[in-house]
């Protein structure tokens, strides 16, 4: 990984180099970074622990996949005209379309919480390096911070998604192989009696967090901001060579999530089942705080317990590896917008590429300390750190997206009815979590993007503006009244038809899996 940064860093000379890669990277590379993100170090931590322990929740979290092929449909909508207008922070757009202020306001939102969930990458990161060194919590998140930002600092995008690459395969062929152990460890039918149902039939409103209904309808907008409104992922989709790549991104990251996921669970129940058998596996296990196991280290301990020697390494290597990978993604995304967004339109016009670049380095640097202080607060914020990262993005999910969607699909957008439309969603989604903690968080999501949307149209409509939504994503200028749509040229076909043929193919392996 040092190699590689060495080697990227060295032909850098512009911000665009650091944070974009130079646009050189092909639309299958941009899709494994974004996976290798999304499913690493805090999946193989968090996963096992919701599916097979301190949660309970069993396979159930299959139901959440089921919205990332809907989302990617959304976002084949809103990422075609912004990769059109060649932007490296998505924010951007927002300023472009409706006004500086809701730019700033979107970015802040994004700097604000993807440096807490960042903090949470560290802390489940580090927990692994603590326990297998057998150090202090705090000595292992600078060891591992100190590397990552000074490989961070040196290749830039170029590295991260470079590596990415490689660390997907490691980290694949990480589960695989304990998939083998565990089936040499159990016996397959004994596996499915720890299984707990697949698709639960919940509304979410007394007090369970994870039924279908939420998982659906509140992942299809979670996914949706996640991928189309938080800069740590648009950035690569961004970074593609043209808009058709933009595209295969999307669709390429719909597919081949789940068949990922889907290893990680079945991994999480094998070794609940595991726990069963071997009576001697939960005490081994590191305490919380508060004398109970920390479940997040059950795939480590297994690693430690059950692989032989020589393989317990090569595993553990590419965990830390794909650890580092996240955190450094998270990092540039973070001194992406602060460069981007906030220093950049303050600067003389005539500031060098140089310049430029050197302050994304600086903003690199400071990230990566804000995230050590973040880090040791995560124990406090959830059980585990799958939810946690979920959790804490929750919040202003639906209010963020709802602001891109206006700045992408609307024209002459009146920026104060954005603002306030924004906000009061915010607050409605603070308001549940404090006065309606049955509700389920999965519906934030929802309803925080719903009632910005609302609250704008009506403000809009009551200021004597009227709401123009353009549809059509081809380039054309088409536009047409409030709710008009026009279906031309919106995306290519068979990425429609590939993405809801992965909807259904989930939907059916949920299916099936509730029904043994």
């Amino acid at each position: 990984m040092f190699s590689i940064a060495l080697i990227t860093g060295r032909g850098q000379k512009s911000s665009s180099d650091y944070f974009l890669a130079g646009r050189k990277f092909s639309s299958r590379s941009l899709a494994a970074s974004t996976l290798a993100t999304q499913c690493s170090t805090n999946s193989l931590l968090g996963a096992p622990a919701f599916v097979g322990f301190s949660l309970g929740g069993g396979l159930i979290w299959l139901q959440y996949e089921l919205a990332v092929p809907i989302a990617m449909l959304i976002l084949l909508y809103i990422l075609g005209p912004a990769r059109r207008q060649g932007v490296t922070s998505i924010y951007e757009v927002v300023e472009n379309n409706i006004g500086r202020r809701s730019r700033l306001t979107a970015a802040g939102c994004f700097l604000f919480f993807r440096s807490i969930a960042t903090g949470v990458t560290v802390y489940g990161s580090s927990l692994i390096l603590s326990f297998l060194l057998e150090i202090d919590l705090w000595l292992a998140v600078f060891i591992l911070m100190g590397l990552t930002i000074f490989y961070d600092l040196l290749g830039g995008l170029s590295a991260i998604i470079m590596s990415d690459v490689v660390q997907l395969f490691l980290l694949t062929t990480a589960v695989v192989f304990a998939l083998a152990i565990l089936g040499d460890a159990i016996a397959w039918d004994f596996f499915l009696t720890a299984r707990s149902e697949t698709l639960s039939n919940d509304w979410g409103f007394s007090g369970n967090d994870y039924g279908f209904w939420p998982m659906l309808f509140g992942g299809v907008f979670l996914y949706a901001a996640y991928y189309g409104g938080d800069q740590s992922q648009s950035q690569r989709i961004l970074a593609s060579r043209s808009e058709e790549e933009t595209k295969q991104v999307l669709m390429l990251n719909g597919i081949f999530r789940f068949p990922l996921v889907l290893l990680y669970c079945l991994m999480g129940l094998g070794l609940a089942s595991l726990a069963q058998l071997d009576k001697e596996f939960i005490p081994s296990l590191p305490l919380m705080v508060d004398g109970t196991p920390n479940y997040n280290l059950v795939f480590p301990v297994f690693i430690l317990n059950y692989f032989s020697p020589g393989f317990v390494g090569l595993v553990l290597v590419g965990l830390i590896a794909a650890a580092m990978s996240s955190i450094d993604s998270s990092i540039n995304s973070l001194a992406a917008v602060t460069v981007e967004d906030f220093i950049k339109p303050y600067l003389q016009s005539e500031v060098t590429s140089e310049t430029l670049l050197s302050y994304g380095r600086v903003s690199t640097f400071f990230w990566g300390c804000a995230s050590v202080v973040f880090s040791f607060q995560v124990p406090s914020i959830a059980p585990t750190v799958l939810e946690a990262v979920n959790k804490i993005g929750s919040m202003v999910n639906g209010p963020l997206f709802a602001l891109i969607c206006i700045a992408t699909l609307i024209t002459e957008v009146d920026e104060a009815s954005a603002l306030v439309g924004f906000w009061i969603g915010a607050l409605s989604n603070l308001a549940l979590a404090v006065f309606l903690p049955e509700v389920s968080w999965l519906w934030w999501n929802v309803s925080g993007f719903l009632i910005s949307a609302l609250v704008f149209v009506i403000i809009s409509k009551g200021r004597g503006r009227g709401v123009m939504v353009v549809f059509n994503v081809s380039g054309d200028s088409v536009s047409g009244g409030f709710l008009k749509r026009e279906h031309k040229n919106i995306f290519n076909r068979q990425y429609k038809l590939l993405l809801l043929s992965m909807f259904v193919i989930i939907f059916s392996v949920c299916w099936y899996l509730d029904k043994l």
